[in-house]
């Protein structure tokens, strides 16, 4: 398809060229030697990486480090280069009329209203996963040439295809149900929209262990780890998380992937433990139940209600301020994209953009909500192994170097980058408490925990 703004897709990328490319390749994979400049003993002290501050509870080795900074770089301006391009493709496929082509390419194809309307939503859901496939493309290759994603172009390209056929499952259906309720409702069709959006969200919570076999292979974790279930068990019991034995699974990461991780998911009678093949005996036990322990704290604190409930006040307020800019555009620019009303489906496609545009901008709030959430989890996960592994903090401290040795995880992040889409404390933010957090020394009182 043809753009009329194809100034603006060369400028993107020539930006993402000129600031991710010199940064792209391994250093493992650097052959060729760097220019030759004036002075090389200054330059190489000016370029090399600090020494670890040795007050510092995460460190990598120099070689580590180096890869860290890099790849980190690259992660950054990925996130923030997926993030604006797909609003940009938004707003192309309606200035370029694109949209509108397709609405009436529909119509024309199908008789029925909603038949029109699935097959409009399932070729946009389409178009859109294919202009966001290059940077997928690129970041997987990144990961690839750091020895951290160990996966096959076929394997990443099936898994590709599986998430495009669930997005088609499930998003086009759901797309055609909030084009219905803004064509019922064009006045407060925002509210019911929210209304609906709220079962939606604990829906998908509950849903995806159902789905995850689907991109991984899983066998029961008593069946290659029996003394690790035992150990569960015991923070299970502490912790009150309710999780038998035959809901904690092995996952088989190492397929795919040499970076560590446990995590439990679903709600509910999906409720489930997962470890991945690539932790389980790779790294002691002792910070594998660290790590339980922090997902589990999760459940306990009831993040997710809270997450819930959280993102149901704020998407009252995002719907109906986005409403309201989205009826303005229609009446601004309706004529040139092919949008006679926001109830026509390029219509619902400018609401998309502005909902998409209001996505990025409030991204910090999302970002600070999770990162207080997820230093709850450390705090749980702490105490929740106190009297269970010889000492917590260390236990802490090791798990936390274990896993950003693994991913490569930079000890000092980008400031803004963390603000606007760090979900997580940084690394060394996290090890750092975790190294002075005792509260059971010197009569003090765990915040989770009576002892």
């Amino acid at each position: 398809m043809r753009f009329v703004r194809l100034s603006l897709i060369a400028l993107s990328l020539i930006f993402l060229l000129a600031v991710v490319a010199p940064r792209y390749s391994s250093p493992r994979a650097q052959t060729t030697a760097p220019p030759r400049v004036v002075d090389e003993q200054s330059a190489a002290k000016q370029t090399a990486p600090a020494p670890p501050d040795a007050s510092q509870a995460y460190k990598l080795p120099p070689d580590k480090l180096a890869k860290a900074i890099a790849i980190s770089r690259i992660r950054h301006m990925l996130t923030l280069a997926g993030s604006v391009w797909g609003i940009a493709v938004l707003w192309l496929l309606l200035a370029t009329r694109v949209v509108a082509r397709l609405a009436a390419w529909a119509e024309a194809r199908v008789p029925r209203q909603w038949a029109a309307g699935l097959l409009f939503f399932a070729v946009l859901l389409v178009l859109l996963t294919l202009t966001g496939l290059p940077l997928d493309m690129f970041g997987q290759q990144v990961e690839r040439s750091y020895g951290i994603s160990i996966q096959g172009w076929g394997s990443w390209l099936g898994d590709q295809g599986k998430a495009l056929g669930l997005t088609l499952l499930f998003g086009a259906p759901v797309m055609l149900l909030f084009h219905r309720i803004v064509r019922a409702a064009p006045r407060r069709f925002w509210f019911w929209a929210w209304l609906v959006t709220l079962p939606l969200l604990v829906f998908s919570i509950f849903v995806s262990p159902l789905l995850e076999p689907l991109f991984n292979k899983y066998e029961p974790l008593a069946q290659s780890n029996p003394a690790l279930v035992a150990e569960l068990e015991k923070v299970v019991a502490r912790t009150g998380t309710n999780i038998p034995p035959e809901r904690m699974f092995l996952m088989k990461a190492s397929l795919k992937t040499n970076d560590l991780n446990a995590y439990v998911s679903g709600i509910g009678a999906t409720k489930r433990i997962v470890v991945w093949d690539t932790t389980a005996g790779r790294i002691p036990d002792d910070e594998v139940l660290f790590i339980f322990g922090h997902e589990s704290g999760h459940f306990v604190l009831n993040h997710i209600p809270k997450q819930v409930a959280g993102a149901a006040a704020f998407l009252f307020f995002l719907y109906w301020a986005c409403a309201g800019l989205a009826v303005w555009l229609v009446r601004r620019y309706g004529a040139a994209w092919g949008a006679d009303s926001l109830a026509s489906r390029v219509g619902f496609v400018v609401l998309l953009f502005v909902v998409s545009a209001a996505g990025f901008l409030v991204q910090p709030l999302g970002s600070a909500f999770s990162r207080h959430f997820e230093h709850e989890a450390d705090v749980y996960g702490q105490e929740a192994i106190h009297g269970i592994v010889a000492d917590p903090q260390k236990t802490a401290v090791a798990a936390f170097n274990d896993l950003g040795s693994a991913a490569l995880i930079d000890p000092n992040p980008s400031p803004l980058m963390e603000f606007w889409y760090g979900t997580h404390p940084s690394i060394q933010e996290r090890a750092n408490f975790a190294a002075h957090y005792d509260p059971w020394s010197g009569g003090g009182r765990p915040q989770f925990f009576s002892k």
